[in-house]
């Protein structure tokens, strides 16, 4: 107590009360990030072992279905060549790439005319989910695996929507025109489905970023650290939220999410719980959820799964303003899917989904960052006058960086341990001292930006915002 005040016995209560609030709040976290941990490590140990690319070819080859990449298109008029010229080089038995441009300001279809030599053509397509008007199809029959539609614009969802209905085989595989597939990714994603035909649903791969790394021909050829510190964080993020938490939660069949980036998907079932929803920036979530509430609804047995070893390569942002708007608008989308299906949440009808999946949306990212923010703010206010004893802040200090540390750190024990995919131990060790770093600053300012996606879902604002990139480095 500060010397000569003494305060109402309420006001402490009260603050005693903030205070266990922000602590148990931060230990139900950590308690999920334990519990993670140890299924990703469980999961990583028990999965089958990694083949070369030769010998998965051999085992899947026959029995691999077609496959239609879809690659939504805005605005990619410098990279679309070199793009669609990697997806074209995928080794996979049978699949078609579907380019779609979503009504590009720029010269993205002109350039696709000019390089493949595509030409409009008449082909049926179905009209099961809903999307903007189809301009034109193009194709060459030269390139047999290469299909272009022209469309209207109308946002991501919506060019998923035309790729989903224009498409004819009976897996699609959603991915981001900007981004690079390895060339035996679709063999890899595909084995769940050949293994368990009947129940497989959806499988959603790695996303690794490649900032940093020497690309030639559309393939990561040289895998290197960027120099950039909101590049080298995002990396430890990544492998934190897919190596661990995706991975964790596909092993308790709670997954909630597979990244827009990189999914495999039933396209059948994909249209009978209508496509992408147009109404959420985070259509990617939001798919994943109506199919668990479609195939739990109908009482069919299914399955959804993460498996690490496909990857497929983005760019991350790289200075504060658009890697801000970014995660503003991821956290907007999970809210979004959250409201809209908030009667999953702890209901038996759902069962580990509604559960594990559903509760750790609840104290993960819809309380969390509110909870923490406040901790920040009243935990050491509340101290500095006199209503908390030293305890309270040092619990609260413990939970928000030694337990976060430590989290980071031991993802990337599993990530060398079981993937081993940084070639050199000065990039081992360079991470994990971003990964300290990154809880003091950065996790906090990460904190404010889910905030403001938190308000930005409470104005009930639309659209994605402006996201520049630099492009990839290429050799």
């Amino acid at each position: 107590m500060t010397q000569g005040f003494e305060w109402q016995p309420w006001a402490v209560t009260l603050a005693t009360a903030t205070a266990w609030i922000v602590i148990a709040t931060g230990l139900l976290q950590i308690a999920f990030y334990l519990v993670q941990l140890v299924y990703a490590a469980i999961g990583l140990a028990k999965r089958p072992p990694v083949v070369r690319s030769a010998v998965l070819w051999r085992r899947y080859a026959d029995q691999a279905p077609p496959i239609a990449v879809l690659a939504p298109a805005f605005n990619e008029e410098v990279t679309i060549v070199e793009s669609v010229n990697s997806l074209l080089a995928l080794h996979y038995p049978e699949f078609e790439v579907i380019v779609i441009n979503d009504g590009s300001k720029d010269g993205t279809l002109q350039r696709l005319i000019d390089h493949f030599g595509v030409t409009r053509v008449d082909r049926f397509h179905e009209l099961s989910v809903a999307h903007q008007p189809i301009r034109g199809i193009y194709a060459n029959p030269r390139l047999p695996r290469l299909l272009v539609v022209d469309k209207e614009n109308g946002g991501k969802s919506d060019a998923l929507n035309a790729g989903i209905n224009v498409a004819r085989a009976p897996l699609f595989c959603s991915i981001d025109a900007d981004s690079l597939l390895e060339s035996d990714a679709l063999l890899r994603t595909v084995r769940p489905f050949v293994d368990e035909p009947d129940k497989m649903v959806a499988v959603g791969g790695t996303i690794r970023l490649a900032n940093g790394s020497r690309i030639a021909s559309g393939r990561v050829e040289d895998v290197r650290l960027p120099r950039n510190f909101l590049a080298l964080v995002q990396i430890v993020e990544y492998l934190r939220a897919f190596l661990m938490a995706r991975l964790a939660l596909s092993r308790m069949q709670a997954l909630t999410v597979i990244s827009g980036a990189f999914g495999l998907f039933r396209r059948r079932l994909a249209l009978e719980v209508g496509g992408y929803s147009h109404n959420t920036v985070g259509e990617d979530m939001e798919l994943v959820i109506k199919l668990h509430r479609y195939m739990r609804d109908n009482k069919r047995p299914y399955r959804i799964e993460f498996i690490p070893d496909p990857v497929c390569w983005t760019e991350a942002p790289e200075d504060l303003a658009v890697l801000g708007r970014q995660r503003a608008r991821w956290q907007r989308g999970t809210l979004e899917t959250f409201s809209k299906h908030k009667d999953m949440l702890f209901n038996p009808r759902y069962g580990r989904i509604g559960f594990i999946g559903f509760g750790q949306v609840l104290v993960v990212d819809v309380l969390g960052p509110l909870v923490e923010v406040a901790g920040y703010v009243l935990v050491p206010l509340l101290w500095a006058i006199g209503l908390l004893s030293i305890e309270y802040l040092l619990a609260f200090l413990a939970i928000t960086f030694t337990f976060g540390v430590f989290i980071s750190v031991a993802t990337l024990i599993l990530e060398e341990v079981e993937l081993r995919r940084f070639p050199h131990a000065r990039d081992l060790a360079i991470l994990t001292l971003v990964s300290v770093a990154e809880n003091f600053g950065y996790r906090q300012l990460s904190n404010f930006w889910r905030l403001r996606g938190l308000w930005q879902y409470l104005r009930k604002q639309k659209g994605w915002g402006q996201m520049t990139r630099k492009g990839f480095q290429t050799a």
